[in-house]
């Protein structure tokens, strides 16, 4: 086996095989039609058939293309239930593992960073990866102070299989855009790709995790590893076990599922204002759940590749915003948009349409505890993604800024996983407690503290 895919005209011809397969696949689809079986067993199969060949073709190349899986995976839950099966068991094979490294690969990485004598810096090191991701694998071993240990190795080539792919795969996001309903792939290929040089930079991931681990340290519900060891193309952090979000997922309790959400929640809204940084990867693949001393249970974060900086933590416009939408103040909600440029000057829209928008998007926000499902996941995918629909028509006509693109992004992420955990969370106590602007001023204290109950 090669150790990574990364001739360009090798990679270039997997990707490209994929519309070529699709456009296959919809004329043996109409075959079946004309010869009597039923649209929607005909549909169903192609999807299958697409999910299996298009993840299959992904986890190989790992790169950018693995990349791209692991982002979509959290939309699974958008999906129509009849068809989400197969994209559910291919797309978590993504968040977990991917083909391995040769153990020879590895120790020549190894060699080259730490230096020949690099085992004596262990007392263990498993030459068997623990897990694989997009630009590097994960190994268990024991520090030479007897710290267990996760040594994180990038794959020789990363960076142009990154760059190659994602370029690639951008050539035709179009016709990978009905993989997820409602969502455009294009820009999402974009922001990806612009990311990649901050993911590569082992250095810039230890110093926000190890930002992370010193802030959260003694925490009753997050743990972050801290960093250990880094050096160009090698990470090296704490280990920490616990169950895999994934499996959380799969065959979780409802009160593990409750709680890996509520903690998820936390942490997403927590992370800026407490470091400055959103964590930006938020896939199954990336959190663990673990026991606390008191029976319960805390999430485990990993993967600080990354983040978006936020010195002042999440703009208080987000806050702002979302309170006036769920008060109903739609000039004022209509008028924030505008002068944020969600909203371009050439673009006039009806503020009470806006808020009709957004209203149903929110609806977490609103109650003190929501249940996320798929089946609301998939009411809101039908509804901004049907070109008949009114919300689809008025979604078109609305800007993202690019200050605001990877914030977006992590949001919908996050609520991906709550959908596929189908936990209920009591989402607005997150959002008082910790999302600048969501309160109105006069319900906080001079110091910035949420006002205490009569």
């Amino acid at each position: 086996m090669s150790d990574l895919p990364r001739k360009a005209v090798t990679r270039t011809a997997k990707l490209a095989a994929l519309p070529i397969g699709f456009a296959g696949r919809a004329t043996w689809g109409l075959g079946k039609r004309i010869g009597g079986k039923s649209a929607e067993i005909v549909g169903r199969e192609l999807q299958q058939r697409t999910a299996e060949q298009l993840f299959k073709v992904l986890g190989e190349l790992k790169g950018g293309a693995m990349k791209f899986g692991q982002a979509l995976s959290v939309f699974e839950s958008a999906l129509p239930e009849e068809v989400a099966g197969p994209y559910r068991a291919a797309l978590t094979k993504l968040q977990e593992a991917a083909p391995p490294m040769p153990t020879r690969t590895v120790h020549a990485v190894l060699d080259e960073r730490l230096g020949e004598e690099w085992p004596e810096l262990f007392l263990e090191f498993e030459d068997k990866p623990s897990a694989a991701a997009s630009i590097g694998q994960v190994h268990h071993a024991v520090w030479h102070d007897g710290r267990e240990v996760a040594v994180k190795v990038q794959y020789p080539g990363a960076g142009d299989a990154l760059l190659a792919d994602l370029t690639q795969l951008s050539r035709f996001a179009r016709l990978l855009g009905p993989l997820i309903p409602g969502m455009d792939i294009k820009p999402l290929i974009a922001e990806l790709r612009d990311r990649v040089s901050e993911e590569l930079d082992y250095g810039l991931e230890a110093q926000a995790q190890q930002t992370h681990a010193e802030e959260f340290a003694g925490d009753p519900d997050v743990l972050v590893p801290a960093v250990v060891h880094q050096c160009e193309q090698v990470l090296v952090t704490e280990w920490i076990d616990g169950i895999p979000m994934s499996e959380v997922i799969a065959d979780g309790t409802e009160e593990q599922r409750d709680r890996a959400g509520q903690l998820l929640a936390r942490f997403l809204f927590s992370g800026p204002a407490r470091t400055g940084l959103l964590h930006a990867d938020p896939h199954p693949g990336n959190f663990r759940l673990l026991p606390d001393e008191k029976g319960g249970w805390r999430l485990g974060v990993l993967d600080f590749g990354t983040v978006d900086r936020l010195p002042g933590g999440l703009p208080p416009t987000i806050g702002a915003s979302l309170r006036m939408t769920l008060d109903g103040e739609a000039e004022a909600v209509y008028a924030m948009l505008c002068e944020e440029g969600f909203v371009k000057e050439s673009i006039e829209l009806e503020p009470d349409a806006v808020l009709d928008y957004l209203l149903p998007i929110i609806e977490p926000a609103q109650a003190d505890e929501f249940t996320f499902s798929r089946g609301w996941m998939r009411s809101q995918a039908a509804r901004v993604g049907d070109p008949r629909s009114p919300a689809y028509q008025l979604g078109k006509r609305l800007n993202l800024p690019p200050a605001y693109l990877l914030i977006h992004r992590v949001t919908l992420s996050t609520i991906g996983v709550l959908c596929q955990l189908g936990a209920t969370v009591r989402l607005r106590d997150e959002l008082e407690e910790w999302l600048p602007g969501f309160l109105p001023e006069e319900e906080l204290e001079d110091d910035g503290e949420p006002a205490a109950e009569a």
